[in-house]
């Protein structure tokens, strides 16, 4: 029988735990699958790491993995990943916005003989800005970016086994998911779903995580902003000539009308000056992003892995987010 694994981040979700549990059993509970649910407690403030060993030390398909500290979303959803061991993994948020019942929709594509299956959102109980930005930013990532990354789609999404295989190869620290399973290829197909409001709490991802996540979309996927650079110079240049040449034709043919030049001076140094420290932030990000992945850090650290004696899984000592421990 064919093992399902279901991998939820878990960060101060205390009030969403016991109702995500009684949704996900019921759910699964007439499908003709082993499951196992994998709880990632990503440095919890709150009782939630409390309740997911509540959880655990009653049923046996539970597993949770306790970070050290907060390492973030991407990096939760890495480990879950990297224990999972279905035949099928499906990454779900464990707020209640991604509906459980999807989830069997994802599933049926997949014996269908999709390898991976994700969750496109049809409508969305959000804020007006947050709509407006997310649609904002998915049209600047479709131009920006390399591959093709499908528009209103989160992490919420099916892989198969040999799809998680290969994202274990890549141990990159600024994570950005949905991207890289794109990246990686295989027949994907998507299911459109009615995203649900949060069920209680408050989002992990404030503004200025939201805008850090875009930026790891854009920058872990394009290398276009680098080539704005060049695109700029020229620009600047040209400019810079049209501007020698009006200057020239007014001293030459119009020397009688006295050009008042200070503004224009000011104006232009300040443009050029703003434009240039805005180039050395781009080259900074790339080049900062390329010293933290060359000093070869483990991607996350794990305090504690519960999970029943004598299950099938793989050994949790294996379990560092280590670079050279993974795949």
């Amino acid at each position: 029988m064919k093992l399902l694994s279901f991998v939820f981040p878990i960060y101060n979700e205390s009030e969403n735990i016991d109702l995500l549990y009684q949704e996900m059993t019921r759910v699964l509970g007439a499908v003709e699958y082993r499951y196992e649910l994998i709880f990632v407690n990503d440095g919890s403030a709150d009782d939630s790491l409390g309740k997911l060993m509540a959880l655990q030390g009653r049923d046996p398909r539970v597993v949770v993995i306790d970070f050290a500290r907060n390492f973030g979303h991407q990096m939760a959803v890495t480990a879950g990943l990297d224990r999972a061991d279905g035949d099928a993994v499906v990454i779900m948020d464990s707020d209640l916005q991604d509906p459980p019942e999807v989830a069997l929709e994802l599933v049926a594509k997949w014996e269908e003989g999709f390898d991976v299956v994700y969750a496109q959102r049809r409508s969305r109980e959000d804020t007006a800005f947050k709509k407006f930005t997310a649609n904002m930013y998915y049209r600047v990532l479709s131009s920006l970016s390399d591959i093709d990354i499908p528009r209103n789609t989160g992490d919420f999404r099916l892989v198969d086994r040999k799809v998680v295989l290969e994202l274990r190869k890549y141990r990159e620290q600024d994570r950005f998911l949905r991207g890289m399973v794109s990246y990686v290829g295989y027949r994907q197909t998507a299911v459109k779903f009615d995203r649900h409001a949060r069920h209680a709490g408050e989002t992990g991802y404030p503004l200025r995580k939201m805008i850090k996540f875009a930026l790891d979309g854009i920058i872990g996927f394009s290398d276009k902003p680098l080539r704005l650079i060049s695109g700029m110079g020229v620009l600047m240049a040209v400019i810079s000539v049209i501007g020698i040449i009006y200057a020239l034709v007014r001293r030459l043919f119009f020397p009688a009308q006295v050009v008042n030049g200070w503004t224009f001076t000011i104006i232009v140094v300040l443009l050029v000056g703003g434009i240039q420290l805005l180039m050395m932030g781009i080259m900074g990000t790339y080049l900062g992003r390329i010293y933290t992945q060359v000093k070869g850090r483990p991607l996350y650290s794990v305090r504690s892995i519960a999970s029943t004696p004598g299950a099938e899984f793989h050994d949790p000592e294996a379990l560092t987010g280590d670079p050279r421990n993974a795949a």
